[in-house]
């Protein structure tokens, strides 16, 4: 897919990655410093946007020509954003909070023209319900290492986190990490308007 101009990724996420190179985008990663807070007072939505543009923001300051990308993805159980677990035990906590319920996952992302700042901004949402998972499973889960990096504590697309997925309702690559079809066409209209 061609773009008026290279697409630099504020993100270090192998997910968003390997989603960029499926279909074929001319991009260079580039990852953003910024911490990961989460402001009580904006909506999921909100906070997914919110850090999708400082991560933009940090990494545009050094771009002088392309398309800058800054994602953030959300998981949200019942008003509750779950962020990331910092070790085993808050990820086996995370994951026994989903078993058997439904939760949403928002990603948020901004795409920033250099050198003209022109910035946009959207989201995607998905609807994820977990199967009733064993604690046998959460733990044999933890010890492959792989729930340590993803918000709410699990892989949609690349290892067992899969099967404790009973169905989902919206963009499948939302939950991997970044949502492809809105993005592109986002990006297609912005390109056309600058």
């Amino acid at each position: 897919m061609k773009f008026k101009k290279k697409i630099i990724l504020a993100s270090s996420s192998p997910r968003r990655f390997n989603l960029l190179s499926m279909i074929g985008v001319d991009f260079e990663i580039q990852p953003s410093q910024i911490e990961e807070i989460f402001d009580p007072l904006k909506s999921p939505s909100e906070n997914a946007i919110f850090i999708s543009e400082a991560k933009a923001n940090q990494v545009a300051k050094n771009v002088e020509n392309g398309f800058v990308v800054g994602a953030d993805t959300i998981v949200v159980l019942n008003g509750e954003l779950i962020g990331k677990p910092s070790d085993k035990q808050e990820a086996f906590q995370i994951l026994k909070k989903l078993s058997n319920r439904e939760h949403k996952v928002f990603t948020g992302f901004t795409i920033i023209d250099r050198p003209s700042n022109k910035k946009i901004s959207d989201y995607e949402l998905t609807h994820v319900k977990f199967r009733e998972i064993e604690d046998e499973e959460i733990i044999e889960y933890i010890a492959t290492q792989s729930p340590i990096d993803k918000a709410g504590a699990y892989g949609i697309q690349d290892d067992f986190g899969a099967i404790f997925v009973e169905k989902i309702n919206g963009c499948f690559y939302n939950v991997v990490g970044f949502p492809l079809t809105k993005f592109y066409l986002t990006l297609k209209k912005f390109q056309e308007e600058i």
